[in-house]
């Protein structure tokens, strides 16, 4: 049965998406099944996966909103061997139409209920606030994942997410627990983020990935060629993170089947 896990920070431009699509696609080339669900009407990490979000007939509104059987709105062929449930500016509307229904917090978590075993892992790519469409992912996940910049401001800000997954996790799924902290764009020359990354060590201890995402240009060009960074540029740094970070979560997950 897919671990379910939603990857998610309120804070927009911290390599949610980035993360999202190539965590996906690093997963996948494990020859784990993957599926990737956008629930960003940006539609960003979709494009990343090389579909176009403007041509796909049905997007995770249809999921949400239309009760489409699943099978008419996955996309089978991304650039990044995943299975992808498309997002874009229809999932606005999927917002407004689900606050008008019963049951509008897990209708996600329905809709997924006999397709979690055809996968390994189904990651979700949250919207950058606090809305229904983050609460169905909340609802949904097993987990969260939180990309982060070792900065001041984002360091106040994990401490106000950290509170609202709690709550969250109360109202709508008990069960919900934090799988991890990764820092992003990181520089090791950076003084501030290296006294940052520590403060997080200390405060979170083993939440704190050991991977960290460097600064990459090659993985800032990947999604504008529609293509995960490890199908853009295997060599580049960004690319053997991601690897690397798949391989940490993979183990992480033995070990607590193991415990």
């Amino acid at each position: 049965m897919a671990r379910i896990i939603a990857i998610a920070n309120q804070k927009g431009g911290v390599g949610k998406t980035t993360s999202a699509v190539n965590l996906a696609a690093s997963m996948a080339a494990t020859k784990r099944k993957v599926l990737l669900i956008d629930l960003d009407p940006q539609g960003n990490a979709t494009m990343g996966a090389g579909v176009d979000k403007y041509e796909v007939e049905c997007s995770a509104y249809d999921l949400l909103v239309e009760n489409t059987p699943f099978e008419d709105v996955v996309v089978t062929d991304t650039s990044g061997g995943f299975h992808l449930i498309a997002g874009n500016g229809d999932v606005t509307a999927a917002e407004v139409k689900m606050m008008e229904m019963f049951g509008r917090e897990l209708r996600l978590k329905n809709a997924l209920v006999n397709v979690k075993d055809k996968y390994d892992f189904i990651f979700i790519d949250c919207p950058p606030s606090l809305n229904m469409l983050t609460v169905n992912a909340m609802a949904a996940a097993d987990s969260v994942i939180v990309p982060m910049q070792c900065e001041y401001y984002a360091l106040e800000g994990l401490t106000a997410l950290m509170d609202t997954i709690s709550q969250l996790a109360s109202v709508v799924n008990p069960e919900l627990k934090i799988e991890g902290i990764l820092r992003t764009m990181y520089d090791p020359r950076n003084r501030l983020a290296n006294d940052v990354s520590e403060q997080l060590k200390h405060h979170f201890g083993e939440k704190v990935y050991r991977t960290v995402i460097p600064r990459n240009v090659r993985l800032a060009e990947a999604p504008s060629f529609g293509a995960p960074v490890m199908y853009y540029d295997k060599s580049s740094s960004g690319a053997k993170a991601y690897l690397a970070l798949a391989g940490e979560i993979l183990r992480r997950s033995e070990k607590t089947k193991a415990a």
